[in-house]
């Protein structure tokens, strides 16, 4: 499992750093302690058991990527830690160049990488707006980075998969709460964002104490309640900011026709 031509210049070639184990612990070898050896084993996991005719879709290819990245920076890195951190387009580069099985598409993989990133912003979206009994409340969640904004938990569908069976999917893993039981098929909301399909179930009744715990790897940062009022667009002067926060304003119109029996 040749990866290809690398050398020490590589970006993500360091030395692994001396792990902080106990001095009278047996060494065991890092895994991940050469670039070649981060190369070949994201090759073998995501690239070179493709069927040949998905290997031979670039669009298909470049989903494969996606995952050998998302791999790379949750677990190589965490073995690893002196490995760079790199984005999504560094490191496509580096592993179109570097896979031999990647690299009839090297010449194209800047074409490829844009096409990706087009694609995944059309691919509709599907979760819930959370509301406690009293409906005065939501369940928001941020994301890893520190600069993240805080939105209704969601994500992309799959292909083929329903709505709603995706809305579950996507609240249980960012939250661990499972609304299967709770949820009308009706009750969903639904706004196009820039050509985007964004799909919100309304679900009343999630327990304020209930323990939230995201099932995800650094992907969700924090899961808190918020106070319907104290989000942007819901009352004059509101000290929110919206750039803290993602399409809760858009959202109001579903929600606020159940909060206003609230204030009567």
């Amino acid at each position: 499992m040749s990866s290809g031509s690398s050398t020490s210049s590589s970006p993500v070639v360091m030395a692994a750093q001396a792990s902080s184990l106990p001095s009278n612990a047996p060494h065991i070898p890092n895994r991940y302690a050469t670039h070649e050896d981060v190369i070949e084993d994201l090759s073998s996991r995501f690239i070179l058991n493709l069927p040949p005719d998905e290997l031979e879709s670039l669009e298909r290819v470049s989903f494969q990527v996606e995952q050998a990245h998302w791999y790379y920076e949750d677990f190589i890195r965490e073995q690893n830690p002196s490995l760079p951190s790199l984005h999504l387009k560094k490191f496509s580069h580096m592993l179109f160049h570097e896979c031999e099985a990647l690299q009839q598409w090297s010449g194209q993989h800047e074409e490829a990488y844009k096409k990706f990133l087009a694609y995944k912003t059309q691919v509709p979206v599907c979760g819930a707006i959370m509301l406690n009994s009293s409906m005065d409340k939501c369940v928001l969640v941020k994301g890893w980075k520190q600069n993240s904004a805080w939105s209704y938990p969601k994500g992309k569908i799959n292909e083929t998969e329903p709505t709603l069976d995706c809305a579950i999917r996507e609240v249980l893993e960012e939250t661990g709460y499972d609304i299967t039981s709770e949820v009308d098929k009706h009750s969903c909301c639904e706004i196009n964002v820039r050509g985007q399909q964004v799909a919100l179930f309304v679900v009343p009744g999630v327990p304020e104490d209930f323990p939230f715990e995201t099932r995800t790897r650094k992907e969700i940062g924090d899961i808190k309640w918020f106070r319907l009022t104290d989000l942007p667009g819901w009352r004059k002067n509101s000290p929110a900011n919206p750039k803290k926060f993602y399409l809760t304003q858009q959202f109001n119109s579903c929600v606020y026709p159940l909060f206003v029996p609230l204030m009567c």
